[in-house]
């Protein structure tokens, strides 16, 4: 049976989001969309440190040229910390200021892929974005209400990617640097809340968190479901595979829209007994 912890600290979310695990860091990154800041568990002593960020941040990766690469509401710009400073490298969608970027990752190839949305979840103008390591960006998807995930597989031939606001997880064959015709892959029923993060493992399988399910669930290549684990909290947001073997699983989870409470907004280090896969790192 799996179990779970709560990582003690100071400070609970309002919208915790875009989990990412730093081999060389020893440590676990993840935002704070609308507070908005970035914090960094240590694995070392298990401290957590958070810097106040000047505008939403919807996720960081790594980037091969040093620091983390992150996406804020203003576009992509680099971070550095300790201490603190942020290099703007572009905006694409000046022509949606009301726009934020929510969840995104790196793949094997160095490339970021990212989805954008309205911040008062009002139009369905969110897209899938793609961010060459040459700095170049592209659209590959669009008409998001409340784009999630992205995750890909481990055998590298597939993205998922999801329209929170729909119920709805998409399966995308990969293709050179494109993509291939979207299909469904996984609806939600109204009792499960709504996809929002994911990760796969190094099996092939689909973690996925569960807004207003206070679960994860874990789905096989075909899209059935494997198992679920049961969370304090309501609002589950986002997971991530970390430690040196891959095998300490963490999940965020969101306050807003909640009353106050101990768990709604926590970090959680969950005993899922699966292995995960390297983060890619931004090649820029």
């Amino acid at each position: 049976m799996a179990e779970w912890r709560k990582i003690e600290r100071d400070t609970r979310d309002s919208l915790g989001e875009g989990t990412l695990w730093s081999a060389r860091d020893n440590a676990l990154y993840w935002v704070d969309i609308l507070a908005p800041a970035l914090n960094r568990l240590s694995l070392a002593d298990g401290t957590v440190q958070r810097w106040d960020m000047p505008e939403p941040l919807g996720w960081v990766v790594k980037a091969e040229s040093g620091g983390l690469l992150g996406g804020f509401q203003s576009g992509f710009a680099r971070i550095a910390l300790d201490p603190l400073s942020i290099e703007p490298i572009g905006d694409p969608e000046p022509h949606f200021p009301g726009n934020r970027m929510n969840d995104g990752k790196a793949d094997r190839h160095g490339a970021v892929w990212c989805g954008t949305m309205d911040m008062a979840e009002e139009e369905a103008r969110g897209a899938l974005y793609r961010l060459a390591p040459d700095g170049c960006w592209q659209v590959m998807d669009s008409g998001y209400m409340v784009p999630n995930g992205p995750a890909f597989s481990p055998c590298g031939h597939w993205l998922y990617h999801s329209d929170t606001a729909l119920r709805t997880i998409y399966r995308f064959p990969l293709i050179d640097n494109g993509l291939g015709e979207r299909e469904v892959f996984i609806c939600f029923a109204e009792d499960d809340g709504y996809p929002d993060g994911m990760t796969a493992d190094a099996d092939g399988f689909l973690w996925v968190a569960h807004w207003d399910g206070a679960r994860i669930s874990r789905f096989a290549p075909d899209g059935t479901l494997d198992r679920a684990i049961p969370l304090p909290a309501k609002r589950i947001t986002n997971i991530a595979f970390a430690g040196e073997r891959l095998d300490r699983m963490f999940v965020t989870s969101a306050a807003t829209g909640l009353p106050e409470s101990e768990f709604d907004g926590a970090l959680f280090e969950v005993t899922s007994g699966a292995t995960g896969v390297a983060p890619g790192i931004y090649g820029g």
